[in-house]
């Protein structure tokens, strides 16, 4: 479960270097709409399911926080910051993560937790952060509150469980955020007034099926099977990837600083994600408290 899991940040680490190869320059809204609301489209049309009862505004919660701020404020820091500055923004999650779990979910903080948590901030900075990396307010203000909203939405999505299959509660919480986004894209940036160039419609159909109906759907299964602290923490490979794929596809450098803060993420991954022998985690019957 924690290796099927790990395929979702590792796509999430490809958004960068798609974002900036791939997709118009400043149109973060229409990237985060793009990526999220024809994938919803596409999964409900397959699966011809709807939400019942409850989970029509439990959807709209789900999907408005993991899914439409969190895309907007993810695209509006990829444009205004440096990845490296956005990157290190955003690894606080796991540890927000393991705050809120223990307020709403009743978890227990540990200390194995807590470390592995400074040292992934830690790690990803040393790993991404440059020294010319400039701070933009507006950047730095909305890759905080991306990983807050997420660290919410993840909780929240563990606390309320599953109705259905992963791919169909995926794709409720991928359609409501995308029908978030859209009357804030009209009014914001509006819509291109130039049409999309072939690399421009690979870039977004990557990202819709790969790095968000794939990967979401993966991800919100690994939250419900194992404690969701541990899989927040796999979020931190993300950097890694992004690291990696900038190295090898793009020629950028790779220094002895980013080896040693790509070791200390995947020891925190590592170490928060390990699994005692033959107490392997159980799948939860019912949304609610799980302790480790």
């Amino acid at each position: 479960m924690v290796t099927t899991t790990m395929v979702a940040p590792i796509f999430w680490g490809t958004t960068y270097l798609v974002t900036t190869q791939f997709l118009p320059p400043d149109r973060p809204l229409l990237a985060a709409t793009l990526r999220a609301l024809p994938a919803g489209l596409l999964i409900v049309l397959i699966t011809r399911r709807l939400p019942r009862g409850a989970w029509w505004w439990k959807s709209l919660v789900l999907g408005t926080l993991n899914i439409g701020v969190f895309f907007a404020l993810l695209f509006l820091a990829a444009y205004r910051l440096p990845g490296g500055v956005a990157a290190t923004m955003g690894a606080v999650q796991p540890l927000l993560v393991t705050v809120l779990a223990a307020r709403i979910l009743g978890d227990r903080v540990t200390g194995l937790r807590v470390a592995a948590g400074i040292a992934g901030v830690f790690g990803v900075a040393l790993l991404v952060l440059q020294a010319t990396a400039r701070l933009d307010l507006l950047g730095v203000l909305a890759a905080l509150g991306g990983a807050a909203v997420m660290a919410v939405g993840t909780v929240l999505a563990k606390r309320w469980g599953q109705p259905a299959h992963p791919l169909v509660s995926t794709s409720w919480q991928l359609l409501a955020g995308g029908l978030v986004l859209v009357p804030v894209l009209l009014v914001v940036e509006g819509l291109p007034t130039e049409p999309l160039t072939p690399g421009n419609v690979a870039g977004y159909a990557y990202l819709a099926v790969l790095g968000t109906a794939l990967s979401y759907t993966l991800w919100f299964r690994g939250i419900q099977n194992l404690p969701v602290a541990s899989v927040a923490f796999l979020g931190l490979l993300s950097p890694v990837v992004a690291v990696a794929c900038g190295w090898a596809l793009l020629q950028q450098p790779l220094s002895f600083g980013q080896v040693v803060g790509a070791t200390i993420v995947l020891a925190a991954v590592a170490a928060t994600n390990a699994v005692s022998p033959g107490r392997p985690p159980r799948p939860a019957r019912r949304a609610g408290v799980r302790r480790r």
